[in-house]
């Protein structure tokens, strides 16, 4: 059964796939889309398709899978209902990272980017979660969360501050800083591509650690599951997931938190399903999201990052009020 479920969401996203690819300030008949793809002929229409919609859709496809999977960790992990790497900060760390980068250097190569996104997500979840474990009884979700909110605070006002300091960076990065997929292509992603995929065999692969640690560090440990191992890997599948996620797309809140919930109904507690279930479904997510930022008041468009947070932000409250 949970197999057919798996068939379902690879159906419903290759369906948002190519509604991506046809509809939008122009829309191209699928047909042409199909023909785009395996006879490139060079016409306008053509060109659409590869230098504009096919670079957007696959870098929504993975950008969403990336974020869904860090958060089913990042819960899991904390055994918090309220973590995704937007609401614990560490999107923030790295979008200022990237900011900072801009401001001193200019314009870098996407892989220094990529390096310096990483860098900045890692050193905000260390600081969280040190943050969170002062007192007595160390890390508790409430005060992860804490934590986060307030660590996410201070660097977006600081990214703020480099921001009105500098035109020039306000001017180079304000779309990407609202969470956006547009204007990047195949080169970009081709760039980052491993490392999620990395990131995601990674988180794949600890599944079953997952939910031992699920049930309890003391429980986990009778069991012959090395704790403080799990922790770490699972810390760093987190961070090449944010990482990645924020070079590519900048900082897109919400995937992370609302994914995990709803696949979790279908497939219970159960991380070697909850994991590829959510990268299915946040793909799907991030994809359709973008579709509808497209469309809505087309031709022009809004930043991916806004439709997300317009879904999440009552999910975010509701999940608030039910663990409160």
């Amino acid at each position: 059964m949970r197999w057919l479920g798996v068939g379902l969401g690879i159906a419903v996203l290759m369906v948002c796939l190519l509604l991506n690819l046809t509809l939008g300030a122009a829309d191209i008949n699928p047909i042409t889309v199909w023909r785009s793809l395996i006879t490139f002929d060079g016409s306008t229409e053509h060109l659409i398709i590869q230098t504009v919609r096919l670079p957007r859709v696959l870098i929504a496809a993975a950008v969403g899978a990336a974020l869904a999977v860090a958060g089913a960790l990042m819960q899991g992990l904390s055994r918090n209902a309220l973590a995704d790497p937007t609401i614990l900060g560490i999107s923030s760390g790295a979008s200022l990272a990237v900011v900072g980068t801009t401001f001193l250097f200019g314009n870098a190569s996407m892989q220094v980017y990529t390096w310096v996104a990483f860098g900045g997500a890692a050193l905000t979840a260390i600081a969280v979660y040190t943050l969170g474990s002062i007192g007595r009884q160390g890390a508790s979700p409430l005060k992860l969360v804490l934590a986060g909110s307030v660590m996410s605070y201070l660097l977006a006002a600081l990214t703020t501050g480099l921001l009105i300091l500098n035109q020039r960076t306000l001017d180079e990065v304000r779309f990407w800083l609202a969470g956006s997929v547009a204007g990047r292509n195949l080169d970009i992603l081709g760039n980052v591509l491993p490392y999620v995929v990395v990131g995601l065999l990674l988180a794949f692969s600890l599944g079953k650690p997952m939910t031992t640690l699920a049930l309890g560090e003391d429980v986990a440990r009778s069991l012959g599951l090395r704790t403080g191992w799990t922790r770490g890997l699972v810390a760093i599948a987190i961070v090449l997931l944010a990482g990645s996620s924020v070079a590519l797309a900048g900082p897109i809140g919400f995937v992370g938190l609302i994914v995990p919930h709803v696949v979790r109904f279908w497939v219970g507690v159960d991380y070697r399903w909850i994991l590829p279930y959510a990268a299915i479904w946040g793909a799907i997510l991030l994809s359709f999201s973008d579709l509808v930022a497209r469309l809505i008041i087309r031709p022009q468009e809004l930043p991916v990052g806004i439709m997300t947070a317009l879904v999440g932000a009552p999910f975010f409250i509701y999940l608030a009020r039910s663990n409160g």
